[in-house]
């Protein structure tokens, strides 16, 4: 009976500037209109919790969060498409709670494209709901896409 080889462990650390090529190479090859590697960069000057996954010494997914006066907000997550479908996401979005929490944030938003079923089926399971919907957000190859805003409160009020 062969055996099926168990994923090698991952870690996420802090993005550095070093990251950025490997980010910015994930971004491309993930999505149509991806962020540049100056948004990326500017991320870092901006001091937002940017953070990577790391894979066998090799980035495999990388996550952004701004927090700001009680609020969160995912302004980018991605698996390097290589490595989908292994639970990466998952852990990436768990630290990205993780720190929210820890940063005492009372709720966090995200925007997601309504097309992209396996994302919101992430979300819907982590306790995120729709709040929201911004009409032509996303570029999209025929004209815009709308984006789903979704929600989830971290502290309740007492």
């Amino acid at each position: 009976m062969i055996m099926p080889m168990a994923e090698p462990p991952t870690t996420i650390r802090d993005m550095v500037h070093d990251d950025l090529p490997m980010v910015s190479d994930i971004e491309r090859r993930s999505y149509e209109f991806p962020w540049s590697h100056g948004v990326f960069r500017d991320c870092l000057l901006a001091g937002y919790q940017n953070m990577v996954l790391v894979r066998e010494e090799q980035v495999a997914g990388y996550a952004v969060l701004s927090v700001a006066a009680g609020e969160a907000h995912i302004l980018n997550i991605c698996v390097d498409p290589a490595y989908r479908a292994r639970g990466y996401g998952e852990k990436l979005l768990d630290e990205l709670l993780f720190r929210a929490r820890a940063a005492q944030v009372r709720q966090i938003f995200l925007e997601v494209r309504p097309s992209n079923d396996t994302a919101l089926a992430l979300y819907r399971k982590k306790g995120f709901h729709q709040v929201a919907n911004r009409p032509a957000y996303y570029q999209a190859s025929e004209g815009r896409e709308d984006a789903a805003v979704l929600a989830k409160k971290l502290v309740t009020d007492t």
